[in-house]
């Protein structure tokens, strides 16, 4: 990305602020023309003491010079230090509001995009988390040294550059010349540097995400005795992050070497044309110091540069990454405009192929029906594409061919937001928000009175264990156990009530009381609703009025319960071998003793 191409990008989040930009330029303007003070009060008190000294003036007209002096200074440095001030201050919180405008921006972009957004390898929570920080981070800077540092640097330069040529062309051209190769050179040092810069990038992506898949990891790595395993991998990455950087500092200390001479070069020339100029005749004393002061303001800028061009070179790095996750308009969801008075629940697959954005092919030209008003139960081997149709159909992916229709309406053509409202999801292992249990049930569902909250925990069996606890309802969810936050999530479909209800093994991590009760409070919310189950229990499975078995990526049989188990295809090996894994035989012979 060039710079051109990021301030069109950047221009868009300055527009609201314009009244903050010119207050910003105006004061700059301003202030570049107070810096230059300095340089002309020195010129006149060095030609003013060097003539009384000449011509042995008495003391009282020399002290009467300094008051003057002194008075002129002190005002200069109290307007200089006010507009300084109002400068740092607009620009400041320019960038603040920039930064927020920047992050809240992001933040609603990605809610939006579609879960394949989300599956892509180069889009792991870590690498995003990364993209979007240093995102942030690299354009307020770049926003900072824009409106803070590079225009009161540069307006200052102008200026005493533009009375460099007002005093003396020939001075003016020593400072004109030096700026542009100075520039080069910085320019020169940029682009030897991006290579390593945009590789300092992935590494510190790669670096994010291992850290976090550290922490999700922990139990695991503890219980193989794998710390040091770990530990060596984060040793790689870390070692070539360190042998990237310090190649780049070593690049960067030989060019801040080479600009450091062309800068003392520069203050060598004007010290001797300025001298020379004063031996013949040409100028006063004073000048010598009045040109080393205004090639200072020059040149101010110009030991600014390496960091400046750093910064920025950062944020044409780091805003590559951010605005692609920004821009991903491929990935936005399609909200679709058709909105019913209700849902039925009659749902059509028809010739479905679905292929995850890491190429795997899940689904391959399925076909099925799902009857409103009826359990539908998805059984199959792991990765048959039982949860990837769950995915189909809340429209958190598109089918890769074919088409979904939801009571004769094509699923594209749904509202995505009216159709979510009305379908409940209960996953293997549901999200439990950071907040109150309180909180966590009425997720989604603001609108509901903490009467609904304990009536939908009721049907959810988790009530009681909730008031027994010594904050109630306003303990924080996350300090429950795995079976009672799956409580609280059907406590929180309870409280949606929707027409549709997806079912993703909901019991898998709860104990054999806590699955009966479930299983009780699910035999309540299943009446008079469409409900696919995903599970691997005997009892949930037996009670579906219509069974569809997968087996990789497609349809192998559908039917009733005892229809499948006559059949003895892959239905009957499922059931026997579930079966079996209960231990059936001697459960009997237990309950007839």
């Amino acid at each position: 990305m060039t710079i051109t191409q990021l301030y069109i990008k950047v221009v868009p989040f300055i527009k609201p602020y314009r009244k903050l930009v010119f207050y910003t330029l105006l004061l700059t303007v301003v202030g570049s023309f107070a810096a230059q003070v300095n340089a002309f009060i020195i010129k006149y008190t060095v030609d003013s003491i060097t003539s009384l000294l000449v011509n042995k003036t008495p003391l009282k007209q020399g002290l009467s010079i300094l008051i003057l002096i002194s008075i002129i200074l002190l005002t200069k440095e109290i307007i200089y230090s006010l507009v300084t001030f109002g400068q740092k201050f607009y620009g400041e919180k320019l960038r603040i509001y920039i930064a927020r405008d920047f992050s809240q921006t992001i933040v609603e972009k990605i809610l939006n995009y579609k879960m394949a957004f989300y599956t892509s390898p180069e889009n792991e929570s870590g690498k995003l988390q990364t993209r979007i920080d240093l995102g942030v981070s690299s354009l307020t800077k770049l926003t900072q040294n824009f409106f803070i540092d590079i225009l009161p640097l540069f307006a200052n330069a102008i200026v005493a550059l533009a009375v460099m040529f007002y005093a003396n062309f020939y001075v003016g051209l020593v400072g004109l010349f030096i700026v542009p190769l100075y520039f080069y050179v910085s320019q020169y040092q940029a682009q030897k540097l991006s290579g390593f810069r945009r590789s300092m990038r992935t590494y510190r992506e790669t670096k994010s995400s291992a850290i976090i898949n550290l922490v999700e990891s922990i139990v695991v790595i503890k219980s193989f005795v794998s710390e040091k395993k770990e530990a060596d991998k984060h040793k790689s990455i870390q070692y070539e992050m360190t042998e990237n950087q310090m190649q780049t500092r070593k690049i960067s200390f030989v060019f801040d070497s080479v600009k450091s001479f062309i800068e003392q070069i520069g203050i060598i020339i004007i010290i001797i044309l300025t001298a020379y100029l004063v031996l013949t005749n040409n100028m006063t004393i004073g000048a010598i110091m009045f040109h080393i002061l205004l090639f200072n303001n020059v040149s101010a800028p110009i030991r600014q540069l390496h960091r400046i061009y750093d910064e920025v070179n950062d944020a044409l790095i780091y805003s590559e990454g951010f605005f692609d996750i920004l821009e991903a308009n491929n990935e936005k969801e399609s909200k679709g405009n058709y909105i019913p008075n209700n849902i039925k629940g009659l749902i059509e697959l028809r010739n479905v192929d679905f292929i995850y954005p890491n190429g795997n092919k899940a689904l391959k030209d399925i076909s099925m029906q799902i009857k409103p008003n009826e359990i539908t139960a998805l059984i199959g081997l792991s990765g048959a594409g039982k949860s990837t149709v769950l995915n189909l159909l809340d429209k958190f992916y598109e089918p890769t061919n074919g088409n979904i229709f939801l009571d004769g309406v094509d699923l594209k053509d749904f509202n995505t937001d009216f159709l979510r409202k009305n379908v409940g999801l209960v996953l293997q292992k549901n999200h439990i928000f950071k907040g109150s249990i309180a909180e966590n049930i009425l997720y989604g569902s603001e609108e509901k009175t903490f009467d609904d909250v304990i009536e939908a925990s009721k049907k959810a069996f988790i009530h009681d264990q909730i008031i027994e606890l010594p904050k109630g309802y306003e303990t924080a969810a996350n300090l429950l156990s795995g079976g009672q936050q799956q409580r609280i999530a059907i406590a929180r479909i309870f409280l949606k009530n929707p027409a549709i209800i997806f079912l993703d093994e909901p019991t898998a991590n709860l104990d054999a009381i806590a699955t009966e009760q479930i299983k009780r409070s699910l035999d309540e919310i299943k009446k008079d609703r469409t409900v696919i189950i995903i599970s691997h229990s005997i009892s949930q499975i037996i009670d579906a009025s219509n069974i569809i078995v997968m087996d990789s990526g497609k349809v192998s049989e559908h039917g009733t319960h005892e229809d499948l188990f006559n059949k003895k295809g892959l239905y009957y090996n499922i059931f026997t071998a579930m079966a079996n894994s209960l231990n059936i035989d001697k459960i009997m012979k237990a309950v007839d003793e």
